[in-house]
């Protein structure tokens, strides 16, 4: 994609791509449409999911749907309002699985759940700039979702949003840190745990435990219970635990 930030393309195209308002005239001449935005739509995503965002072009998904690189603008624009169709489609089609009875944990939880499935299943999502998201139907129905989780806990409405806000950063930052994992691990061929033992040699004769024997101790540790220098699964678990305690103190004083 030229960028890999969502809404950088023209509002007006954006909002009546993703809502589904009639194109311009320039857009109905010539033969009848034989596909969709959402036929469009999958086919980007599959490219995407299979090689990156990087390699999702117009002529691209003309080639994957047996189209004329023309024709593709039919259905969407540019490349730019592609991007934000491929993220509205599968902000729409992700799970809702919080449970409207359980506790505001549990609710929260299963936000965050949801989140992460999100990003393993399409991993290029992470890396996505979305400070001006685009407001398409999936994206409104996203944060319905998300934001219910957080009611009738006595939070103000810009609370809510906050405390959404920082639940999906950290669960963002969570899937770009295991992104990057898998990455080294396919750049190298070796797992961390492999790529430590290799290099465990070269390490030790420029490391001086004495000097940094807090380093030493911690980092031991640390290496040993995730076989490696980090772990993106217990930094998840983990870190997710202190977001609801944060939380929760929040919500206690309210």
């Amino acid at each position: 994609m030229a960028t890999d930030r969502s809404s950088a393309g023209d509002p007006a195209r954006t909002l009546a791509l993703l809502w589904g308002e009639s194109q311009p005239k320039a857009a109905r001449r010539g033969p009848k449409q034989a596909r969709s935005s959402t036929e469009i739509a999958a086919a980007a995503i599959a490219v995407a999911d299979a090689e990156g965002v990087e390699a999702v072009t117009m002529r691209r998904v003309a080639q994957e749907l047996g189209l004329s690189p023309m024709a593709v603008y039919t259905y969407v624009p540019g490349k730019v309002e592609l991007l934000d169709l491929m993220l509205d489609t599968l902000y729409g089609a992700m799970p809702r699985t919080a449970p409207a009875g359980a506790g505001w944990r549990a609710r929260v939880t299963a936000v965050a759940e949801d989140n992460r499935a999100l990003y393993a299943a399409h991993p290029w999502i992470a890396a996505v700039a979305t400070s001006r998201p685009p407001l398409g139907p999936g994206l409104m129905a996203k944060y319905e979702y998300e934001l219910r989780a957080l009611d009738g806990l006595g939070l103000s409405e810009v609370e809510q949003d906050s405390a959404l806000t920082h639940l999906l950063a950290f669960v963002q930052s969570c899937a770009r840190m295991a992104a990057d994992e898998r990455a080294a691990e396919q750049d190298s061929a070796m797992n961390d745990r492999q790529w430590w033992a290799r290099n465990a040699e070269l390490l030790a004769r420029v490391f001086d435990a004495e000097r940094y024997p807090t380093a030493a101790r911690v980092g031991a540790a640390a290496g040993e219970a995730y076989g490696g220098a980090y772990s993106p699964a217990h930094a998840y678990e983990f870190g997710l635990q202190r977001v609801l305690d944060g939380l929760a103190v929040l919500i206690d004083e309210r």
